[in-house]
Order: structure tokens, then C-alpha cells, then sequence
């Protein structure tokens, strides 16, 4: 059985096993996703599936990617809340013991290095950032005071 229909036979047996409902569309592997375990396609109502979860950290993190994109599914079929802020989301998400959150795959996610520093002029805070900031638009946090970008070497 090749991994395809070996992902398609997971999901609806996990939603059959959890949701009591059957999943009808499809589910796939798509290795151009980088910052997430999966996606659910409202348009289409597919399913995607990053493979570097699996392959880095097995079957257990996979099927708990699945009951995640699962919940986005059937709530949104039911036109009930399927988004992440959602209460039914969240409570469907506990009760079938999926992922709030997938972990992050080593070496995925480039940070970007800390190279701005602004400070409050109020208070004097200093505020690293790795990109700039528009300084009318944005205050201190602390006092609400103006911020000033400076120069420091690190």
C-alpha cells in the first residue's frame, strides 16, 4: 500500500474512531508546508499533511496532526466554530485527543538574528528587534512613551 492511500485509510479510520462521522474528501501529503504539521482546506475540504512530522517524530505525532485537522473539518461541515479561538473547536480538540500545537521540526525555521535596538525615551527600556519598526506607530509598553532607534554593536 503506497503512503497516499495508507494516509487516506488513517484519517477515516480516526474519524470513524473519534468523530463517529465519516471523512469523505481526501488527505495528503504536501512537503512544501514548513511552519505546520497540516492544514485543512475550506474551499475544497482536503486535508494536508507535512511528511517531515512523520518522518521526525513518528505515527503518534501524526495521528495527532490528523485528529487536529479532522476537528477543523467536521465543525466546519457542521457549520459550527472550527477555528483555533473557537470554544467548540477547543473542547472537540481535548475530547479526541488532538495536537494543539505540532512541535517544531529541528533546523526548519530560520531565525532571523537581533539586529535593531530602539529605546523608550520615557523610561529608557531598551527594545531588541529583528526587524525595524515604525517608531510612530508603535510605544513603549511600559509607559507609553515615545521609542528612538539606536545604534549598538553586539
Amino acid at each position: 500500500m503506497n503512503d497516499e492511500k495508507r494516509l487516506q485509510q488513517l484519517a477515516e479510520t480516526l474519524s470513524e474512531r473519534f468523530f463517529q462521522k465519516k471523512f469523505r474528501h481526501q488527505i495528503s501529503y504536501n512537503s512544501r508546508l514548513r511552519t505546520t504539521g497540516g492544514r485543512y482546506l475550506l474551499a475544497s475540504h482536503n486535508i494536508e499533511i507535512n511528511p517531515k512530522h512523520e518522518v521526525h517524530f513518528g505515527q503518534k505525532e501524526l495521528e495527532a496532526i490528523i485528529k487536529h485537522e479532522l476537528c477543523h473539518y467536521h465543525l466546519h461541515l457542521e457549520g459550527r466554530g472550527y477555528q483555533h479561538k473557537d470554544r467548540d473547536f477547543k473542547r472537540l480538540l481535548k475530547e479526541v485527543g488532538g495536537s494543539r500545537h505540532c512541535q517544531s521540526i529541528p533546523g526548519m525555521k530560520k531565525s532571523l538574528p537581533i539586529k535593531y535596538y530602539y529605546t523608550c525615551e520615557g523610561c529608557q527600556t531598551v527594545y531588541p528587534r529583528k526587524r525595524v519598526i515604525d517608531t510612530k506607530k508603535y510605544v513603549c509598553g511600559g509607559c507609553r512613551g515615545r521609542l528612538k532607534k539606536i545604534e549598538k554593536s553586539r
